[in-house]
């Protein structure tokens, strides 16, 4: 399996997953419009549901995951273009 792109740092629309786990169920998908806070991506780290929400408003400019994968923390999960 070929290592995820990780999150940028310092990018608030780069969105990185908090810790290693595996990915539930995405929320969002390209195009969306989305707020601060709305949920984009449910994990299971350590047998616990861990949702990733938007750190910003604006539109979903890609999902870089998908259910089922597996992460480690930093890999990029969603790239958002945000609204100024």
């Amino acid at each position: 399996e070929t290592a995820k792109p990780k999150a940028l740092q310092g990018v608030t629309g780069s969105v990185g997953a908090s810790m290693p786990g595996v990915v539930l169920e995405t929320k969002v998908s390209k195009g969306d419009e989305i707020r601060k806070g709305d949920p984009l991506v449910l994990m299971s780290a350590m047998k616990m549901e861990t949702i990733i929400t938007s750190p910003c408003d604006g539109t979903v400019k890609q999902v870089a995951v998908t259910a089922g994968d597996h992460l480690e923390g930093g890999d990029l999960v969603v790239e958002i273009e945000e609204t100024i």
